[in-house]
């Protein structure tokens, strides 16, 4: 039985979910024969366990890792192609906007941690740049392929990249579909930290039970300010925002008193789970 309050979704297709410490979610994308690519149907996986992850109270921090050799491949192109086929519905096509957003343009209120343990590609690679924290494998590559496919990384990664890492770096990744390793990832501020591939995992697990060891109202508070100042042109309108939805909700939790309280009494503090 899942550590949780609410029961998880059903991820029949694509994911396994595992708990490997106290708060944290191991999500790991299992279709090694294909290199994790995302079907349609995966991805409306993913998207039930985010929303599920989100309002669950007894987590804090997820991480996302790939079975195999692959972190992700990205959108599973031969459905794509066959979804561009004469007699399919245009409604149909896989590179329409989805009724949902994918990791790589979640929002979100709780940290995800991408543990890249092999090759992430188009979409993959979009799913490591909007997470929250990056662990790579030493063997890792990146990479947006889109352009020599006569399509366009429009899953979110381009403007993100833009704010990570400046037009002109933005520009060679994605205009040349070039691949950059994990060193260079982590050269351009995308990638924490490199470790051997037997590693990655666990020290994803390391910065996650780091994480959640804090106060779940405070991971949540402290996420929605930086996230703010990464989608807000003004630094002072995302402290506003930021102090005007989350901070307020903070304040009227129990998590500030019973923080407060132990440092006090020297004790170690016990959360109760977030409401925020």
């Amino acid at each position: 039985m899942a550590p949780t309050e609410t029961e998880p979704p059903p991820t029949p297709t694509f994911l396994k979910l595992s708990y490997p410490a106290p708060r944290v979610l191991l999500i790991r994308m299992d279709r090694p024969k294909d290199l994790n690519a995302m079907s349609t149907a995966a991805q409306w996986e993913m998207d039930s366990v985010w929303k599920w992850f989100d309002l669950e109270p007894l987590l804090s921090v997820a991480i996302i890792t790939g079975t195999g050799r692959a972190f992700s491949a990205g959108a599973d192109l031969k459905e794509w192609n066959n979804s561009m086929s004469g007699d399919a519905d245009p409604k149909n096509r896989m590179g329409n906007s989805p009724a949902f957003k994918p990791l790589s343009r979640r929002l979100g209120k709780k940290p995800v941690i991408a543990a890249v343990n092999g090759l992430a590609m188009g979409a993959g690679c979009e799913f490591a740049i909007n997470c929250d924290l990056v662990i790579a494998a030493e063997d890792a590559y990146f990479g947006l392929p889109e352009v020599k496919r006569g399509i366009a990384a429009i899953g979110g990664a381009l403007p993100r990249l833009i704010r990570t890492i400046g037009l002109q770096r933005a520009s060679e990744f994605a205009l040349t579909g070039r691949n950059a390793s994990a060193q260079e990832m982590f050269q351009w501020s995308i990638v924490n930290k490199v470790v051997p591939k037997e590693q990655v995992v666990d020290e994803a697990i390391k910065y996650a039970e780091t994480i959640a060891k804090n106060s779940p109202d405070a991971i949540i508070c402290t996420r929605a300010g930086l996230r703010q100042s990464w989608e807000t042109a003004s630094v002072e309108r995302a402290v506003e925002l930021t102090l005007e939805k989350e901070w307020a909700e903070l304040q009227r939790g129990e998590n500030i008193q019973e923080g407060l309280k132990a440092f006090a009494e020297k004790r170690e503090p016990r959360w109760k789970g977030s409401r925020l």
